[in-house]
């Protein structure tokens, strides 16, 4: 049997943790999918994970233009000594180029998407402060070697789903793995419903 649509592993993917992935790093975890390739394996960036650090503590520049909370959020568990970002600029055409602001790169993919990329944090802030809308900083990320992922996946470990622009900046972080299953409506919608801790009840 051919996977379904649902199931292509692209950029501007999300990846939510089904119940049975009972990993620490990625129980209910969602994960946004910033970079796939065939040969080298799959990137992506825990949405749902912030942690108590504020960023100020870490990147003093950019604290002013995170969006709430203003804590660094756990990205995964590769490279924690290491910061990426996610932002998201206004629909529309962009600069002369089109291309978005200095420092800010598309995620290749989906239209959807389009409108989040990742920022260079070495840039100045000030040549991009204007041009964000919404702003996130993660320390690590989650890595996948080839072919690891679509494994993973057929395991049942992982649903993949469509993701929106909102989804790497919601001001509930802890509500993410609710709200994404429960859009997609049908089974996943009814996943959403799970206890958090069956053992618990």
């Amino acid at each position: 049997m051919m996977g379904s649509m649902h199931d292509t592993i692209a950029v501007g993917r999300l990846l939510i943790a089904t119940p049975l992935l009972d990993d620490p790093n990625f129980r209910r975890s969602v994960v946004l999918l910033v970079e796939h390739d065939e040969h080298e394996g799959t990137i992506g960036v825990v949405l749902n994970r912030p942690t108590e650090v504020p960023v100020d503590q870490v990147l003093p520049p950019w604290a002013g233009l995170v969006t709430g909370p203003s804590v660094v959020f756990q990205g995964g568990p590769v490279a924690l000594d290491s910061a990426l970002a996610l932002a998201r600029i206004p629909g529309g055409s962009g600069g002369a180029s089109g291309g978005g602001p200095v420092g800010w790169r598309a995620l290749d993919g989906l239209p959807a998407v389009a409108r989040v990329g990742l920022v260079d944090l070495d840039t100045p802030p000030s040549l991009v402060a204007a041009e964000l809308v919404q702003f996130r900083v993660f320390a690590g990320y989650a890595g996948w070697n080839s072919g690891q992922l679509r494994s993973e996946i057929e395991e049942g470990t992982w649903y993949v789903v469509p993701a929106v622009p909102e989804d790497a900046f919601i001001e509930d972080p802890e509500r993410l793995w609710q709200t994404a299953l429960r859009r997609q409506g049908g089974d996943l919608a009814f996943v959403a419903t799970f206890p958090d801790d069956p053992s618990l009840n």
